[in-house]
């Protein structure tokens, strides 16, 4: 164990599966036509990403033709809030908890002639409901609330959320990239209008995601022109590897999930149980609904960087990915009320498909000791 990685930072990226890997694998080599080509080779690698694209609509609840393949949320949030454009209605709500992509995007909308109002959170980081009604306007065109945090795993009352939107008649755009694969998500159900999301966050590869849209509701303008692909909406040509292993991580996650929301729920109870012996240690969001992967944790009195170089072989963060190599407060539990000092001091465990109750002992054996000893 002490020479192998012990990896828990699943909500930073997850390793391919093997079986999603050797989906993708012959799409590289030899079956690499491009699948807008108007010959038969063309319009079979065209019908191989249409059932891709249907096995992955399958998952959400929603029709096949609603889905835009990108680059990744990132690029998914982008064409959300940049191609939701309404000269008639210019402000935009968002929770003060979002991912960066969400906020820089929001602080790039106000530059550009918007207003947004960012939405607290209570201490355990949830919406309060009647702010959101409070906070909505006439000119309110869209409001950001992602389904699950990436910090500390808090799931938002989206179906509850999206009611009170939609009564504003406005839109509501819900980032599911550290729900999707892990916990049952039905877009119609919940009422999410705008949805991206990631396939490297459940076992497929980086470089590829998608942008869900009500087209009963959203028009988009598009950020990319070129040849017209994807409706126009995304022009470029598909990346074909990819499409055909999102589709394939989402028929594993449709199959397994249930079974494995219980085997990690499990092994991150035994964590948190553990580590909470710790004196004066707490899990930040602990009394709220949470994702049964993640554990956000503090220790006072320890510098989370200093615990995560001296766990080694140990992965784990003290945030979002991207924002990490930063070292400043986090800004999901500064919204939540955390002082300087305990977000300093709070790391990340995220769990996955392939952690085992070993790795768990192993981990929490070793921060015992880490944090005694920084602690002297």
């Amino acid at each position: 164990m002490q020479s192998s990685i012990v990896y828990l930072d699943y909500n930073a990226t997850t390793p391919v599966d093997d079986r999603v890997l050797k989906k993708m694998l012959p799409y590289f080599n030899s079956q690499y036509a491009n699948p807008s080509s108007p010959h038969l080779f063309g319009m079979e690698i065209l019908e191989k990403t249409e059932y891709a694209q249907q096995d992955l609509a399958h998952l959400i609840g929603c029709k096949p033709s609603e889905l835009i393949y990108t680059s990744g949320a990132t690029e998914a949030i982008n064409l959300a809030l940049k191609g939701i454009e309404n000269e008639n209605r210019r402000h935009i709500i968002c929770a003060s908890t979002e991912h960066m992509a969400v906020l820089d995007c929001c602080g790039f909308m106000e530059k550009n002639g918007y207003t947004v109002t960012y939405l607290p959170v209570t201490k355990d980081g949830i919406i309060d409901l009647h702010l959101l009604k409070d906070s909505l306007r006439v000119d309110t065109v869209l409001v950001c609330i992602m389904l699950v945090n990436n910090e500390t795993g808090v799931i938002q009352d989206i179906e509850s959320i999206a009611n009170i939107v939609h009564q504003a008649s406005a839109l509501l755009l819900c980032d599911a990239t550290q729900a999707l694969g892990k916990i049952p998500i039905d877009i119609n159900t919940l009422g999410i209008d705008l949805m991206p999301l990631s396939a490297h966050k459940f076992y497929g590869p980086k470089g590829i995601g998608a942008l869900y849209v009500n087209t009963t509701v959203a028009r988009l303008k598009p950020l990319l022109h070129g040849g017209q692909q994807q409706g126009g909406i995304r022009s470029g040509t598909l990346n074909v590897p990819g499409i055909i292993a999102l589709g394939e991580a989402a028929t594993i996650a449709q199959k397994e999930m249930i079974i494995e929301t219980e085997q990690i729920r499990t092994l991150r109870d035994d964590l948190e149980s553990a580590l909470l012996k710790i004196e004066n240690v707490f899990v930040n969001g602990y009394s709220a609904k949470r994702i049964h992967n993640t554990s956000n944790v503090c220790f006072p009195g320890v510098n989370a960087q200093q615990l995560i170089l001296s766990l080694g072989n140990i992965a784990v963060s003290s945030g979002s990915a991207c924002s990490a190599i930063t070292n400043k407060p986090s800004h999901v539990l500064k919204a939540m009320g955390l002082q300087d000092h305990h977000s300093l001091s709070s790391i990340r465990f995220s769990l996955g498909r392939f952690t085992t109750a070993e790795e768990i002992s192993y981990t929490t054996e070793t921060v015992k000791k880490l944090v005694n000893k920084l602690r002297q």
